[in-house]
């Protein structure tokens, strides 16, 4: 593209985003991870689970604290020494009397339940933060590939508008030929029809730019209707790693691997911890306090202490079951997880292919790019000696807009794939 059509490109742009009143805004692929990382619902869904479920290990390590309940009571009855006569075995002496107290319960030991409650519900919480980058990174690689998108449909409008001022040119060259009796009445006709195929790409492709900015929108959380001017991004061509280094750079960085072997490791101790749930539970038991009113038969405070225990001898098979239940959950993670590492070997291989294969469409578009621009300046230099028909003339601009179009998706669509190869390796937070 000449200077002079690139500027007459940028004024029209400039005028369009000014007729409709909306806000361009300069925009690099950083500024916009930044900015969707920061805003995006998902993201901060995903993060607040995982803090949320920290909240959990704090949960099950309670039981290493004491519980202690402060208590007062005042009993006002009908006559001295009432007795309940029917309803349990507690003792059924009733009082007047106003007491204030303390009761504490102090878990001794559960024989390791405690422990590996608190272990499982720390690999869960480790899980649900590796969830989180999982999240981050699948809208990461949306974002990516709505950013280049984006940039592919501002370069296809260029070169519908680079289209459309060669092929005005060409028209109002071949009408006026035509009415000097010099062109007939059907290369006119080629002409417009060139022409207006220029129109038609002309207006498909602000469509496509204008679906492009609104999908970016969305993915940066912001609702309202906006122009960007974005920024290209350097192409890396590094030399892709064989399939071997790929596939264990994966296994070892995927953030959902990394999460499942984190919930198979919390499911196995959980599953232990229902085990526990057979050996007994000692606790220490202490109350103390003050009676400032009561009856003559009773003293101005009271304190007590003990030691339970507690050993379960029958419960339905209900223990049993649990345990049973946590070991099969477990294990069913682990196919799982085995599952999820079969799938990562094949995207991994499959998108360093699509790398390799976008590296090939790169060059040789870049090629017939060159090839159709050298032809339609040989068509170009023929129609001015009239040597060359209406349709050779139109083919060879076809070929050469084409061709423009193929070399920009192939280069956007490179930059696509090797974002998806980061992702699939784990390198995209």
């Amino acid at each position: 593209m000449t200077a002079k059509n690139f500027l007459t490109a940028a004024l029209l742009a400039i005028g369009v985003v000014a007729a409709r009143g909306e806000e361009t805004k300069t925009l690099s692929l950083s500024e916009a991870r930044d900015i969707t990382v920061k805003n995006h619902p998902k993201i901060t869904a995903a993060e607040l689970i995982a803090l949320a479920s920290k909240q959990a290990v704090r949960e099950a390590q309670s039981t290493y604290y004491p519980n202690i309940v402060a208590s007062a009571t005042a009993v006002d009855a009908t006559a001295e020494n009432t007795r309940i006569a029917a309803g349990g075995l507690n003792n059924p002496v009733i009082f007047t009397r106003e007491g204030d107290g303390v009761n504490i319960v102090q878990i001794i030991t559960d024989f390791g339940r405690t422990i590996n409650l608190s272990a499982s519900f720390k690999l869960h919480a480790q899980a649900e933060a590796q969830n989180a980058l999982a999240t981050r990174a699948e809208i990461l690689l949306a974002l990516d590939a709505a950013y280049f998108e984006a940039l592919q449909a501002q370069s296809v409008l260029e070169v519908a508008k680079q289209t459309i001022a060669t092929r005005q040119l060409t028209f109002d060259q071949i009408n006026e030929l035509a009415k000097n009796q010099l062109r007939s009445g059907l290369d006119v006709s080629f002409a417009s029809v060139n022409l207006n195929e220029g129109k038609l790409l002309l207006a498909s492709a602000r469509n496509d730019l204008r679906a492009a900015f609104e999908r970016l929108s969305n993915l940066l959380g912001d609702r309202e209707r906006r122009t960007y001017q974005l920024l290209e991004v350097a192409t890396n061509s590094a030399p892709i790693p064989d399939d071997v280094q790929l596939v264990q750079t994966a296994l070892s960085n995927r953030p959902e691997l990394l999460q499942l072997r984190l919930e198979r490791d919390a499911s196995l101790r959980f599953a232990r911890a229902e085990r526990d749930l057979n050996y007994p539970t000692v606790s220490a038991i202490g109350s103390a306090g003050v009676v400032p009113l009561h009856d003559s038969s009773m003293r101005d405070n009271y304190a007590a202490a003990g030691v339970n225990l507690s050993l379960p001898i029958f419960d339905g098979f209900l223990f049993s079951a649990r345990e049973q239940e946590a070991k099969l959950k477990a294990r069913a993670v682990g196919e799982n997880l085995r599952d999820a590492e079969d799938n990562v070997i094949r995207d991994v291989r499959i998108a360093a292919l699509n790398l390799s294969y976008a590296a090939e469409r790169v060059t040789l578009t870049a090629q017939l790019l060159d090839s159709a621009n050298q032809a339609f300046e040989l068509a170009q230099a023929r129609k001015n000696v009239g040597s060359i028909s209406i349709v050779e003339l139109s083919q060879a601009q076809l070929n050469e807009t084409e061709a423009q179009i193929a070399a920009a998706r192939a280069k956007y669509e490179y930059q696509i794939r090797q974002s998806v190869l980061n992702f699939q390796l784990g390198q995209l937070r």
